[in-house]
Order: structure tokens, then C-alpha cells, then sequence
């Protein structure tokens, strides 16, 4: 009978065992023992791409976004043939891919077979916001790279750039991210451009949530009909660096696309962006933790998933 419990107990510990196994707790140390130099390496590789061209930082941010509401932060978007590259809100629109692959390789010379893409991604991401004057935070790490891309979800569950508000708190909520998430997230808009064919229904739209002098400033490069893909700066004030002006552009209705306008427009999250209009080190602070939160979604740990030697395709 004691023999018979002490059994049960052992066969139950070991249950135990392999399910937190296969959920293993991401950790800021994953790679302090195993590859020391992984997050140095990964930096230099970041700053250099930045350097070269400041805009990336913006790039670097929104893949790893990206990334994480397909299917998780798994570096399915990385996949030449995963199909979620050629999926329509990346095609031709996200960007990075090189830089990646670039830190990768580095990465790959200092500790063969130990770093995910997943991992760099994020850590790029991190390592982007410092370098354009944004925060740092402790990225979780551990995860593993998927073997495939997910093409139709990415169809539908990216935010759509004429989303409402209601749809966009939704989006996010189905990540497990809180609405005042996702207005800290979007403050992602304060850097990069966008191409003319995502805000021309909003500058076009005879609305009354949009400065009728900021429509009429972005319709000269963006006209009614043709020049899809003429960019024009998310935030008009500072698109290079990252800071709140994002927030008070989007208080004098100068928010580029419809779904950051829906954030300051009568709404749930118009308190947050006056907030974060008023005190910027708040802004950072909640962005900083959203990203933590984001990079927690449906990560590959333990045995699932692989660490590809290359980030375009699987092993």
C-alpha cells in the first residue's frame, strides 16, 4: 500500500515535471551560461543597422509585433517560405528582414545553434527603442523558432490600419493585452513612415476627427488615386526619435491613420492619451512593460519548436 502511494507520487511528480517542461518560464538569464556575449553581439549588429539608417529602428520594432500576434513570438514572419511575408499587411510594408538575418549570422559565429531568431527579434526590438532615445527593459528570453508561417492568420489578427476602436481593444484583448496596452503600444507610431495607401481613406474621408490643414499637408503626397507607396511620416513632429508627440499629435487631430486617430476621438483610451501626452516618462514606462507582455505571447519553449541556424528558413 505505501509502495503503491510512494508510486503514485513519483508518477505524478514526473507529470509535473514534463508539463513544465514543455511550458517553460521565459527568463532574462536563458543565456547568461549558455552564450554570454549573445545580447552584446546582438546590440552591435542593432546600432550598426540604425546607424546606417534611423528609420530601421522603427522597422525592427514593428517586426517583432508583427511577429508576435501571428501565432506568437515564434519568428514565423522571418520565414522566406512561411507565406506571412507576402501576407497583405506585410508585403512590400514590413521591413528588417536583412538586420535579422545580419545578427543572426554574428550571433551564429560567437554561439553556434544556441539563439533563437525569436530571441533576436526581441531583443532588437528592445535594443531599437534605447537607440532612438526610447526604454530599455529586461527582455524575457528562451523562446524557439516555429517551422512554419501562419499566411491566413496574419489576415486576421494584425490591426487593420481603418480598424475602430472597439475592433482595435478587441484585436488586442484576444492577445491577452489591455486597452491601455495597446494605446502604449501604438505609441510605436511616434517613429517611422507609412505608405499612402494605408491613411488615404482617412485624409480623404471628410471626417471631422482629422486637422483639415494636416489632410490637406499629407494629400500633396499622397494624392486621391495612384502613389500607393509614397511615404509620409507616422508622427510629423519627430518621426526619428522616440518621445510622446505622438499622443499630442493625435489631441489636435493629426493622428496619420484612422485607427491612432479612433484613439483620441471622443472614446475609452482619449484619458490614456491625454496622459501620455502630458507625462512622457509614464508613456514609457507602460510601453516598456507592453512590450514584456507582447513578447509573452504563445511563445515555442522547452523541446517544441527549433533554433534555426538560418532565419529565413528552417533547419
Amino acid at each position: 500500500m505505501a509502495f503503491g502511494k510512494y508510486h503514485s507520487i513519483l508518477l505524478m511528480l514526473v507529470i509535473i515535471s514534463m508539463s513544465s517542461s514543455c511550458h517553460a518560464q521565459l527568463s532574462s538569464t536563458f543565456y547568461d551560461k549558455m552564450c554570454p556575449n549573445a545580447l552584446n553581439t546582438i546590440r552591435t549588429a542593432i546600432r550598426t543597422a540604425i546607424s546606417r539608417e534611423r528609420r530601421m529602428a522603427a522597422s525592427l520594432i514593428r517586426l517583432h509585433f508583427h511577429d508576435c500576434f501571428v501565432q506568437g513570438c515564434d519568428a514565423s514572419i522571418l520565414l522566406k517560405d512561411g507565406g506571412e511575408r507576402e501576407a497583405a499587411p506585410n508585403n512590400n510594408s514590413a521591413r528588417g528582414y536583412e538586420v535579422i538575418d545580419n545578427a543572426k549570422l554574428q550571433v551564429e559565429k560567437v554561439c553556434p545553434g544556441v539563439v533563437s531568431c525569436a530571441d533576436i527579434l526581441a531583443v532588437a526590438a528592445r535594443d531599437a527603442s534605447v537607440m532612438v532615445g526610447g526604454p530599455s527593459w529586461n527582455v524575457k528570453l528562451g523562446r524557439r523558432d516555429s517551422t512554419t508561417g501562419n499566411p491566413s492568420k496574419a489576415l486576421t489578427d494584425l490591426p487593420f490600419f481603418g480598424a475602430d476602436l472597439q475592433t482595435l481593444i478587441s484585436d488586442f484583448a484576444r492577445k491577452g493585452l489591455s486597452a491601455r496596452d495597446m494605446v502604449a503600444l501604438s505609441g510605436a507610431h511616434t517613429l517611422g513612415q507609412a505608405q499612402c495607401f494605408t491613411f488615404r481613406g482617412h485624409i480623404y474621408g471628410n471626417g471631422t476627427n482629422i486637422d483639415p490643414g494636416f489632410a490637406s499637408t499629407r494629400k500633396r503626397r499622397c494624392p486621391a488615386s495612384g502613389g500607393d507607396s509614397n511615404l509620409a511620416p507616422l508622427d510629423l513632429v519627430t518621426p526619428n526619435s522616440f518621445d510622446n508627440n505622438y499622443f499630442k499629435n493625435l489631441m489636435q487631430k493629426k493622428g496619420l491613420l484612422a485607427s491612432d486617430q479612433v484613439l483620441f476621438s471622443g472614446g475609452s483610451t482619449d484619458s490614456i492619451v491625454s496622459e501620455y501626452s502630458k507625462n512622457p516618462a509614464k508613456f514609457m514606462t507602460d510601453f516598456a512593460a507592453a512590450m514584456i507582455r507582447m513578447g509573452d505571447i504563445e511563445p515555442l519553449t522547452g523541446s517544441v519548436g527549433q533554433i534555426r541556424k538560418i532565419c529565413s528558413a528552417v533547419n
